[in-house]
């Protein structure tokens, strides 16, 4: 029940914290219950099919759509109830990534209709009703996102916070299920390139749930099989982006918010072109990388090896530049003087949370890597380059995160009240233009000086703030040539504003690199570029079936740290 009206603000706090207890009870069993069945359908447990998992999901997910339907409803129908919102929930640009994700992710569903006409013979009618009540899952959830991730609910809260709940766990159901799904597939890969490496005392036993019948169109039944699993990574980032979203949302629910105003900071390209330069060139060349492994990976064991010894050459090189670019963007942090803001945001702590929750999957594959090279008999050659590769992932992952944990903490400066109108007073013409932007960002957060006149020269010309109710700023008179002096405090100033500016260009130009370096880590693991399972030595050391089973556990989040911390990176950029 909501607390009544008059009863004090202490003992009201306790039906809404065991309410919060409950429902993530609830959502925690829901996730158990799933995971476990997810479990046994993999490892083909007697009377569980593939028919009972889907079913699972499906229910779920109606369950979900009815919650949907419903708070969609009453918020048309009570426009005013919700008044709160956060402004740090649902920035636009992770809106417009998740609907990225969420229209690929409606590509893999017509494909998986698709799949299912053809093979309708032998496959279970679930298998066609799931991808249609994803598709309408998917739609609603990304509709109901872009209108209502920035609600802070303070009605009905105890059973929003069980809608809010199952909806996260929903999604994480669902992400698990596409990670599980790739990951046999990629795993039946790996075995079958092994032998190419010589590792043939591996023994190869396909894991293979394909339907027993033949398909109807041969050529749209290999289209739509090889299709799906090249959709799927797109799937997996959708999904665990939506259970953040919701996850907000639900830390959200009677929470008291400051109200203030929340600075629009857009993406601009201006002044980052360096950064984007190389971050290209990284991007473009991760791309060619991957292309080649997987062409050469498998075919021989001399292209294997070459393939493994390319990619961890290349890997080596962009994981340096991404460590000197964070100590670069560190050792200028340590030079300015700025206060973290240490309010209370959910937004903000889930991210951080999340960026050294994940990389603790990295870490693991890079420190399982570590102690197979050391711990090895034989080492062929190409395996070498996996301990350098191996020190800096860990390395890389530590600067990155202080970077990116600092830089969303720190305060961004504010504009001066009492700078009300600055100008351009020419020398050559004498007279007064409009200041634009661009100077307008050198007098960001400076007070005005006592004097009541800032001077400052920048190619020929001097700003001056006017005062209020003064008029117009005096003309300077005097010829084009002539030679404006100044006191060493004014040009001290100017100095410091310039140093300032060129630290946020700098830092910037690193997070748009970091950014672009990101996407192009993302993209070779989430398309089967996977060393960790092509080397086979690893295997060696610590068996098959165990390492392969820390691969599955670790990789999922190791790819899902590189697309949240180009996500936060991106953010970076935009507050910079």
């Amino acid at each position: 029940m909501e607390q009544a009206a008059g009863c004090p603000a202490v003992g009201g706090s306790y039906p809404q914290k065991n309410a919060e207890i409950l429902s993530s009870q609830y959502g925690i069993n829901l996730f158990l219950a799933g995971l476990l069945l997810t479990f046994a359908w993999a490892v083909h447990a007697v009377g569980i099919s593939k028919s009972h998992l889907l079913s699972y999901l499906i229910t779920l997910m109606l369950i979900q759509l009815l919650w949907m339907l419903w708070y969609l409803c009453r918020s048309c129908t009570q426009r005013r109830l919700i008044q709160d919102k956060d402004t740090h929930a649902g920035a636009r640009w992770l809106k417009c990534g998740i609907t990225l994700f969420a229209v690929i992710t409606l590509t893999l569903d017509s494909f998986k209709i698709g799949y299912y006409i053809d093979f309708s013979n032998c496959l279970s009618p679930t298998e066609g009703i799931f991808p249609v009540t994803h598709a309408v899952h998917t739609i609603l959830q990304v509709y109901f996102l872009w209108c209502h991730a920035k609600d802070v609910i303070q009605s009905f809260k105890t059973l929003e916070r069980f809608g809010v709940i199952h909806s996260v766990f929903t999604n994480l159901l669902l992400w698990t299920n596409g990670v599980l799904t790739e990951s046999k597939h990629q795993l039946n890969e790996h075995k079958e390139r092994l032998i190419t490496l010589g590792f043939g005392n591996i023994t190869i036993v396909l894991d293979d749930h394909a339907p027993q019948c033949n398909c109807t169109t041969t050529t749209l039944c290999s289209l739509f099989s090889q299709g799906i699993y090249y959709l799927y990574p797109f799937n997996i980032e959708y999904h665990i982006l939506a259970s953040t979203m919701l996850y907000v949302l639900w830390k959200n629910i009677g929470r008291k918010v400051e109200h203030h105003q929340q600075n629009k900071t857009p993406f601009k390209f201006h002044g980052i072109t360096v950064g984007m330069i190389f971050g290209l060139i990284v991007l473009t060349s991760t791309i060619a990388v991957v292309v080649v492994y997987l062409i050469q990976i498998g075919g021989s064991k001399i292209k294997s090896e070459l393939a493994l010894t390319m990619f961890y050459l290349h890997a080596i090189f962009v994981l340096a530049l991404m460590c000197t670019a964070g100590i670069v963007a560190l050792l200028i942090y340590r030079l300015e003087d700025r206060s973290l803001d240490n309010s209370k945001n959910p937004a903000r702590k889930l991210d951080a949370e999340l960026l050294v929750g994940t990389a603790a999957g990295s870490w693991l594959l890079s420190w399982g890597s570590i102690l197979a090279i050391i711990c090895a008999q034989s080492h062929p050659k190409y395996t070498w380059y996996n301990l350098p590769y191996s020190v800096l992932v860990i390395i890389e992952k530590y600067i990155q995160n202080l970077f990116i944990i600092e830089s969303i903490h720190r305060e961004q400066e504010k504009v001066n009240d009492d700078i009300k109108t600055l100008r351009i007073v020419t020398i050559s013409r004498g007279t007064t233009l409009p200041l634009t932007p661009l100077y307008k960002e050198i007098y960001n957060g400076r007070a005005a000086r006592d004097s009541g006149d800032i001077p400052c020269l920048f190619n020929g010309s001097i700003c001056r703030r006017e005062n209020d109710g003064a008029g117009v700023a005096k003309e300077e008179t005097s010829q084009e040539n002539s030679l404006v002096m100044h006191s060493a405090s004014d040009f001290s100033f100017c100095s410091r504003n310039s140093v300032t500016n060129n630290k946020r260009r700098i830092l910037k130009n690193i997070a748009a690199f970091l950014f672009l370096c990101n996407l192009s880590l993302w993209i070779p693991p989430a398309f089967g570029c996977r060393p960790e399972y092509d080397n086979g030595l690893e295997e060696i050391v610590f068996g098959f079936e165990p390492w392969i089973i820390v691969v599955n556990l670790a990789m999922p989040f190791s790819i899902f740290y590189r697309m949240h911390s180009a996500a936060s990176l991106f953010e970076v950029n935009c507050k910079t």
